[in-house]
Order: C-alpha cells, then structure tokens, then sequence
C-alpha cells in the first residue's frame, strides 16, 4: 500500500485537491441579510484558496427562509442568490482553490425573529422547546426532499465544485438521525433504518439531478454526547446507507449546539492531547466505511494530522476557528513552519459575526494593538 502524505494530491469523486487539509463550514456573519454574497465573503472565501486550503466548504447555506440559523448566514434558498454565489466560486477558482456548498436547515435551532414562523422539527414533543414548534408532516418532507433537490441545482448552476448535506450539531438532518429529537412513530422514526431515511432519499433525488460524478459529502455526527442521543454504533450504520445511497465522503463531528464539554467546538485546545478530539469515533467509521473520511475537531499541528493520517484513522483534516486567525496556515506548513496553529481556541471569534462584522480573530486583533 502506497503511503499517503499531508501535501499528496487525491481525489473524491474526481474533485481533484492538492492536500489532505479542508475547511470546515464556518458561519462568517458575512452574507446580507437576504442571505446573498458579499465581497466581504467573497474576500474570505479567496484568502483561503490563496492560503492553501485543498478544500473549502462555505459556511452553512440555508435551503429554504424557514430554515435560518443566523444573522447575515449564506443563503440558496432562491435563483437570485445564483449570481453571487457564481461570482464566489469562480473568484475562488481564480486563486486555484476547490469550494463545495453546505446545504443546511436548522429546524429547531431556525432564528424565529428572521423567519417569522415557528420553527419545524422532526417531532414536536413536552420539553423541546418553551415557544412553538411545527412537526413536519410526511407532504412536508417530501417537500423539504424537493428543497434541497433545487438547492443543489442552484450550486450546479453556481459553480460549486460538490455539495455537503448538513447532519450534526442537532440542525434538522440531525435532530432526524438523533433520538432524543426524533420520536416520529412513522417512517422517518424508530429503528435508525427509518431515521436515516430523509437523507437516504435526499441523495438520491439529488443524485438524480446533478448526476453521478459530482462530488456529493455529508457532515455528520458520531455522537450526540447527550442523553438518549445519537450514539456511535448507530452513526456509523447511517453512514452506511447514506454511501450506498451515493455519498462520496463523510466529515466526522460531533456534539450539539447546546454547548458542553464535548460541545462542537471546544476551547483551550491547548497541547496536541487535547487535539482531534473525536478521531476514536474515526477509528469505528474507517473500519466499516469505505470512503474517504474528513475529520474535525481541534486539529492543530501538522504532526496529529501526519500520525493519524498514517495509522489510517482519517484521510482528511478539517478546520474553522485556526483558519479564522491564519487563513494561510496550511501554506505555512507546506513551505516547512510546522509550528502549531495559533488560534487559542477561545470561541470569540464569533462574537463580531452578530453584529454584522463578521467573523474574525478578536484576540489577534488585541494583541496588535
């Protein structure tokens, strides 16, 4: 077997990338309040092209008006945004870089004051929720299948270079596969047969429109890290259905947004312990999966991702807070500083983004001053 490296070229699904690492869908705070490109994002996505990055997924891009998360979040939910987002994605194939769209819906976690109407859910039950909430009927996902059908259109027609289905972190997909969220007594719940069958049938029909050599990946998690959530085991055999559906590749997280300590996104990832925090999860998937395998979660230095890349734990490496203060990261390890990442892991990079300046490193920005 032919030793894999950080920097090898490789493909998925004949999407060609010149290394092993990979940007994490990030919310910028950066689009407008439409949902539409700016060059403020635009100007984000270009940096990291030119930083390095082998592949970028955009932050995640709501399917319908209904289904927001944030403020000033990406959005292809209608033709209009076409434009724009053409105009992204060819900017950043001009800086030599390879951008797949995240197509999301965040169901319970939708931002109510933005969409007007009580956010839907997989199932609606005593304790989701202290304000209202829609269960989806069975018409209701058909139609959220047909959805994402012409979301994925729109990317096609956009220049994107693949698509990735939102499932983690307990926005809609996931709140489907999970069942703390999912207590459905219908055929999308039960058994995990039956809770993967939403986006079991959503690649399908997306398969049908974009055809079978578009790269088409999931994000998705090991576990939900909460009670009576979603565990590994049953993880690892919705990935199964969803590859033999057409997937292409799997990003691996885990967590939800209700935070904790095995939150999504943890702080004061601070020595390489304490980094890529759900590779043991990795090992499961690579053992019954045969696609490739993206993993996220407090990678930091070059020398985790080489160990585990070697030991076969993971054949890509995904990150958003580093690349949020070094955009050029990955070029810096290529041309020999190996030093880790100096992102602190602090989570206030975010803090800007709701109040529509968008994302940046606010402890960078400190110590210049």
């Amino acid at each position: 077997m032919t030793q894999k490296h950080l920097f090898d070229t490789s493909t998925i699904n004949g999407m060609n990338l010149t290394n092993r690492f990979v940007r994490s869908a990030t919310w910028e705070g950066m689009a407008t309040q439409k949902g539409r490109v700016t060059p403020q994002l635009t100007d984000t996505m270009v940096a990291l092209a030119k930083g390095g990055v082998g592949l970028i997924i955009s932050g995640h891009a709501y399917v319908t008006r209904e289904g927001q998360a944030s403020p000033w979040q990406l959005g292809i939910y209608e033709d209009s945004q076409i434009d724009g987002l053409k105009s992204m994605t060819a900017a950043v194939h001009a800086a030599g870089g390879k951008i797949v769209v995240q197509l999301a819906h965040a169901g319970h976690f939708a931002l109510e004051k933005a969409i007007g109407t009580p956010p839907v859910v997989a199932s609606n039950f005593e304790g989701l929720a202290q304000t209202p909430r829609t269960e989806l009927s069975v018409t209701d996902i058909q139609d959220l299948k047909n959805t994402y059908t012409e979301a994925a259109q729109r990317a096609c027609a956009a220049g994107f270079d693949g698509i990735q289905l939102h499932s983690a972190h307990g926005y809609l997909f996931s709140q489907f596969l999970s069942p703390w969220f999912n207590r459905r007594t219908d055929d999308y719940g039960g058994t995990i047969g039956n809770r993967v069958r939403i986006h079991v049938e959503t690649i399908r029909a997306i398969r049908q429109v974009v055809g079978e050599d578009f790269p088409l990946l999931v994000k998705m998690n090991c576990e939900d890290f909460s009670d009576g959530g979603l565990t590994v085991t049953e993880s690892v055999q919705a990935a199964e259905q969803m590859v033999a559906a057409g997937l292409d590749a799997i990003e691996l997280s885990g967590g939800l947004l209700t935070g904790g300590k095995h939150s999504p996104s943890r702080p004061n990832i601070n020595n390489e312990e304490k980094e890529a925090y759900f590779k043991d999860a990795a090992h499961s998937f690579k053992k019954e999966l045969n696609v490739p395998l993206i993993l996220v979660g407090g990678i930091r230095s070059p020398g985790v991702a080489e160990q585990l890349l070697d030991a076969g734990v993971a054949d890509y490496f995904s990150m958003s807070r580093p690349l949020i203060r070094e955009p050029g990261l990955i070029k810096r390890w290529q041309d020999g500083d190996r030093s880790r990442a100096r992102c602190l892991s602090d989570n206030l990079c975010f803090r800007p983004g709701m109040t529509g300046k968008g994302i940046y490193c606010v402890t960078e920005e400190r110590e210049k001053k």
